[in-house]
C-alpha cells in the first residue's frame, strides 16, 4: 500500500507540473513582439496580345541563290503581314547561314581526317509579329503560312493590361495580408485590434519579385509545319489566361 501511494503522489505531481507548463506555454507574453508577415496577391487575367514567330528556311548547293530565296520569301512573308494586321509590330531576327557537310563513315584508329567540304548550305532568318488583334490572328497567320512557316505562338498580357491591374493586384496582396495578421493574431490569444502595421515591402527584397504564369502558349517546331503552299486553311487558337502575383511582406507589431 506505501508503495501504491508513493506512485499515486507521484503521478499527481507530474500531472500537476504538466498542467503548469501547458499553462505557461499557453499564456508566454506578446506585448511589443514583432511578427514578420509574407502576404501573397493573384489577379487573373484574359490574355490580350500575342508574339507570333514565324520563319523561313531555304537549302541550296549555292550558299547565294538560298540566301536570296530567303530574303525575296521573308519580304513577302512581311508585306502579307502587314496587310492583314496593319497594327501588328514586326521585327526581323535570326539570320543565319549553315554549311551541310555529308555524312562520313567512322575512320579507323591512326588515320588522318580529310577536310570537310560542304555540299549544301541552310539560310534562314525568323519574323517576331506581335499584336492585340486576336480576332485577326487566325486569318494573319493563315495568309502568312502561305510564304512563311509558323514556329513559335504565346498569348500575354499587353504592357497597357498590366498597368491596370497593378491596383488590383496590390488589394489582393493587402487583404491577404489582413488574413494572415487576423490568423496569427487568433494563435497568439490576441485581438487583431491589438497589431500594428510597422512596415510593407511590396516586392523590394527581390525575393517576392512578379511570378507571371500564363495560359495558352504554343510552340511548333518549322519542320512539323511546313510551307511552300499558296493557300492554308486557317487555325484554331485559344488565348487562354494569365496569373498576374503580388508579393508582399510586413512588419506588424502588438502592442
Amino acid at each position: 500500500m506505501t508503495v501504491m501511494k508513493a506512485m499515486l503522489a507521484a503521478a499527481v505531481v507530474t500531472a500537476a507540473a504538466t498542467v503548469a507548463l501547458g499553462a505557461q506555454a499557453q499564456n508566454l507574453p506578446t506585448s511589443g513582439t514583432l511578427v514578420v508577415v509574407p502576404a501573397n496577391g493573384e489577379v487573373v487575367h484574359a490574355n490580350d496580345q500575342v508574339t507570333v514567330t514565324l520563319a523561313i528556311e531555304e537549302q541550296d548547293k549555292d550558299k547565294a541563290a538560298a540566301a536570296s530565296r530567303v530574303n525575296q520569301k521573308m519580304n513577302q512573308g512581311a508585306a502579307i503581314v502587314k496587310k492583314a494586321d496593319p497594327q501588328a509590330v514586326l521585327k526581323t531576327q535570326g539570320y543565319y547561314t549553315y554549311a551541310v557537310y555529308p555524312e562520313t563513315a567512322p575512320l579507323p584508329p591512326g588515320s588522318v581526317a580529310k577536310t570537310r567540304v560542304p555540299t549544301g548550305w541552310r539560310v534562314g532568318q525568323y519574323l517576331q509579329v506581335t499584336t492585340t488583334n486576336l480576332a485577326a490572328l487566325p486569318k494573319t497567320v493563315s495568309a502568312a503560312q502561305g510564304v512563311l512557316t509558323l514556329n513559335r505562338l504565346n498569348f500575354g498580357l499587353a504592357p497597357a493590361t498590366i498597368r491596370k491591374l497593378d491596383d488590383q493586384r496590390i488589394a489582393a496582396a493587402y487583404k491577404n495580408l489582413n488574413e494572415r495578421v487576423a490568423a496569427i493574431a487568433g494563435a497568439m490569444g490576441r485581438n487583431v485590434s491589438d497589431a500594428v502595421i510597422d512596415t510593407i515591402d511590396f516586392e523590394g527584397s527581390g525575393n517576392y519579385a512578379q511570378r507571371v504564369s500564363v495560359a495558352g502558349a504554343r510552340n511548333m517546331s518549322a519542320d512539323a509545319m511546313g510551307y511552300g503552299g499558296n493557300q492554308v486553311a486557317e487555325p484554331s487558337f485559344e488565348a487562354g489566361e494569365t496569373t498576374l502575383n503580388m508579393g508582399l511582406v510586413a512588419k506588424i507589431k502588438f502592442k
